[in-house]
């Protein structure tokens, strides 16, 4: 008996390594959605769900247009309330005059987003439908281009605007063997061990891409010392993970330059570039946003390690929560 009862712990001790093991996997492995996705030159991604929550109190949904609550009286979906997580592939376009212009999507989205009523409504709007590995991907024309959607699960949407349906394809065939905790993209595979624990949201690769204007990123009408296919590591996580509130996000972004030379004059131009911007924003007046957007620039540093240039600042939860209105 107690030779029986020894071999039954040492059964147990193994099944509770093994499990212990594969959660520690997958704890280091990306999110699921961002798994799915295909090959691309950016990936971004956010976790919608704990930033609703947190900011709850903060937010005033404002009230649907009557374009959009016609659509969520179609679908049932209201996005804004529906929408738990987002990965997006960024595809560089080979001609930037086109119907996708610089930069075409890959989407995988996961939330409350499935159902009859969603299927009626793409039925509706489709062209044209593929039967592919089981699923039904519905081919909505806009804008002189294709819009492709497919249910991938029960709580999953893919959507790409590529000009082939090769990326849903894809999106699909990594979808039936997501139980493997490191699959993939191999931007993923380079980059995401760059990602800080417990981002809310993060971007790899080439995420400059949909700010590109003549070849440079320009965002809120600076352009940065950046080209457009520049390799970024960007992400946003709670300064202080106090359960329930989420007052203050780190920012941090990292740009892969080519050689140290090239990442300490970049480093010199984001530097003035910050304090250009803390000039311009002095005079704004007092509102929560505002003052927010100050205490962003006067946290900001720029720092160099070799051919790395790092960006740090706060975000505050005001700052967060006047953009999510």
């Amino acid at each position: 008996m107690h030779r029986r009862t020894r071999r039954t712990l040492l059964i147990v001790a193994a099944v509770l390594g093994s499990l212990a093991v594969a959660v520690f996997l997958r704890s280091k492995a990306p999110p699921e959605a961002a798994r799915l996705l295909p090959e691309s030159d950016g990936i971004i991604y956010i976790d919608i769900k704990p930033v609703r929550i947190f900011l709850h109190k903060d937010l005033k949904p404002p009230r649907p247009v009557p374009e959009y609550q016609q659509f969520i009286d179609a679908t049932g979906i209201d996005w804004e309330q529906d929408l738990d997580q987002a990965a997006i592939a960024l595809h560089r376009m080979d001609n930037p005059n086109g119907p996708n212009g610089p930069v075409a999507y890959s989407m995988v989205l996961v939330g409350r987003l499935t159902g009859q009523k969603l299927n009626t409504w793409l039925d509706g709007h489709a062209t044209s439908r593929e039967d592919y590995a089981g699923k039904t991907i519905y081919n909505i024309p806009s804008e002189g281009r294709t819009v492709r959607v497919a249910q991938i699960g029960y709580d999953m949407l893919a959507i790409s605007n590529t000009p082939t349906p090769e990326q849903i394809h894809s999106i699909i065939e990594r979808h039936r063997s997501a139980a493997l905790p490191f699959s993939g993209s191999s931007l993923l595979e380079r980059h995401f061990h760059d990602v800080p624990l417990l981002s809310v949201a993060w971007g790899v690769g080439q995420i400059g891409l949909p700010f590109n204007e003549s070849g440079a990123i320009s965002i809120f009408g600076f352009e940065l010392p950046l080209p457009s296919d520049a390799t970024i590591v960007a992400s946003l996580a709670p300064a202080l993970p106090v359960p329930g509130k989420l007052d203050v996000l780190r920012l941090k972004v990292e740009e892969f330059a080519p050689n140290e030379t090239e990442a300490a004059n970049q480093a010199a131009s984001l530097n003035a570039l910050v304090a250009l911007a803390r000039g311009f924003t002095a005079p704004l007046g007092n509102n929560s946003a505002n003052n927010a957007l100050k205490a962003l620039l006067k946290d900001a540093s720029v720092t160099q390690h070799h051919e790395r240039v790092v960006v740090t600042a706060s975000l505050p939860g005001g700052l967060l929560a006047s953009v999510a209105q």
